[in-house]
């Protein structure tokens, strides 16, 4: 009876359709995601120098771009103002107007008003004397940023063949077991340093070189401004043109 039964159980299981097996997800690969934060940690300490000159070139940009806003901020016809000054006697009026503005060209302007009464060649020498103060003024600064354009790739460099070197011996020490993976990490931490040594270079490079060109401007205009000054003094007292 018993094998009966067990014979009927086994044909019923034997007849019975198979559940479906449920497919195995297959396993996706990740993306890697490549971050300036990711990239700066694995310059090392390079990358944390090149962060420093990075703000030093930034503070320098906005402190010289600051101060050359302030220089060319001045009223069209102030020479016109100081002649009509000057031809009235007003000569404490033509000093107020100066120290209005905060520029170069109102400075050496106010030195030779000062002087007035003098013989003119010592009116000049006092005048050209300022402009050369307020040219070293403007210029304070700009050899550092200059530095920091041709520094910062040349430590980006200098990081890079370190890497580079740090990559090829650890594979020395690997012996045979050597991985792709470990040369190409190397290689893309010693690259790292590269890329943040030319982006600090290019960046104080066209700073300086922005700043260089606004300063040479305004140096010719402190220029002309000292002949029209000088050219005021020659003309009679009475001349209101």
């Amino acid at each position: 009876m018993l094998t009966i039964l067990q014979s009927g159980i086994d044909s019923i299981i034997a007849d019975a359709p198979l559940a479906p097996v449920a497919a195995q997800p297959v396993p996706q690969q990740q993306e890697m995601t490549l971050s300036l934060i990711d990239m700066a940690a694995k310059g090392g300490w390079i990358m944390i120098v090149l962060a420093a000159l990075s703000v030093i070139a930034l503070y320098i940009f906005g402190k010289k771009w600051w101060m050359l806003r302030q220089a060319n901020r001045i009223n069209k016809n102030f020479m016109n103002d100081v002649r009509d000054y000057i031809h009235e006697g007003k000569i404490k009026s033509a000093v107020t107007l100066c120290e209005k503005y905060d520029s170069p060209i109102a400075r050496l302007v106010e030195k030779g008003i000062e002087r007035i009464g003098r013989p003119l060649g010592d009116i000049q020498t006092a005048v050209e004397n300022t402009a050369n103060v307020e040219v070293a003024r403007l210029e304070k600064g700009l050899s550092a940023l200059a530095t920091i354009s041709g520094g910062a790739p040349m430590l980006g460099f200098l990081g890079t063949v370190i890497g580079m070197i740090r990559a090829f011996f650890n594979m020395s020490q690997a012996g045979n077991n050597i991985d792709i993976t470990l040369l190409s990490s190397g290689i893309y931490t010693a690259m790292v340093t590269t890329v943040g040594g030319l982006i600090v270079g290019i960046l104080a490079y066209f700073g300086y070189n922005y700043l260089t060109a606004r300063i040479n401007s305004l140096v010719f205009k402190m220029e002309s401004a000292t002949i029209e000054f000088m050219d005021l003094l020659h003309e009679p007292a009475g001349d209101d043109e």
